[in-house]
């Protein structure tokens, strides 16, 4: 079978698309065919060799973590988050990672709501402990996370403001954003008519400084800190965003589908920020 895989760390021509053997699942996994993987940031600094003090990765890796695709034994669609792994035509996966897939967008559209749908759902639940009526400033609203943050803080009640460049700024307001601010015109403090009582930072920036109201709760995904925070994996949670996937709740801001040669390029075009909202990645297109 195919597989994107590094063998050295490095730039984007580290990444290669190798023919490896399909592999065994053992007693507590499944053989998922492969419909999607997608694109997370974090994964530039993974394939650079910057969180190597977080993943301890043999190498060859074969990259993806999203993993959306069909079980060949029954025919199950899930999705979920895997450790690595998910850009290749077959995965052996855990199945208590996986749960149902959405029955409302194709499958290899599910690809997208792992890691970033679980980062931001923890952020705006766990850590932001967003409640009706506070007002939240989604920094970085334009990315996958971002995307998906808008939309919950809007579910739970909240005033959302939110940053994005001109590019994105449409966008996100179609997302459930009361305000967009082009953070690329002025310091984020001139721009907002008020502090806000929750900054959800997830750019990859240095957190704002005047935004939040005397104690109001900052959360960062990005930078180092007191109020950091890593994502988790939850099964559960996911089947949460799933529900709201389906009953239209939550939308899938995808921008674009590149097959597994497309690997690379997509990372170049991360590097100088050009990604907006989530990029799938499909054995082969068409």
């Amino acid at each position: 079978m195919r597989a994107v895989r590094i063998h050295a760390y490095g730039g984007p021509s580290v990444i290669h698309v190798d023919e490896i053997p399909v592999p065994v699942p053992r007693p507590n996994e499944v053989l998922v065919r492969t419909a999607a993987t997608s694109f997370n940031p974090s994964e530039v600094g993974l394939r650079m060799g910057l969180l190597r003090g977080m993943f301890d990765l043999p190498l060859p890796h074969t990259l993806g973590w999203d993993l959306a695709g069909t079980v060949e034994a029954t025919g199950e669609r899930l999705v979920g988050h895997v450790d690595g792994g998910a850009a290749a035509q077959y995965v052996a996966a855990d199945r208590s990672l996986l749960v149902a897939a959405p029955t409302t967008v194709p499958l290899e559209q599910a690809a997208a709501l792992p890691v970033a749908g679980l980062t931001a759902w923890q952020a705006v639940f766990d850590h932001g402990r967003v409640r009706p009526g506070e007002r939240v400033l989604v920094n970085g609203a334009g990315g996958g996370i971002g995307g998906f943050a808008v939309q919950l803080a809007r579910h739970a009640g909240a005033q959302v403001v939110a940053t994005a460049s001109g590019r994105s700024a449409a966008k996100v307001r179609s997302l459930g954003a009361g305000e967009v601010l082009d953070y690329t015109s002025a310091p984020l403090d001139a721009l907002l008519s008020a502090p806000v009582d929750v900054l959800l930072h997830l750019a990859p920036a240095p957190v704002p400084a005047g935004v939040l109201r005397p104690g109001g709760r900052l959360v960062s995904a990005t930078t180092p800190g007191p109020d950091h925070f890593v994502m988790r994996n939850d099964p559960g949670q996911l089947a949460a965003l799933v529900e709201l996937v389906d009953t239209g709740v939550v939308s899938l801001d995808i921008s674009d589908t590149v097959d597994f040669d497309g690997v690379a390029a997509v990372h170049r075009a991360a590097e100088a920020g050009e990604v907006r909202g989530k990029v799938l990645i499909v054995p082969e297109l068409g």
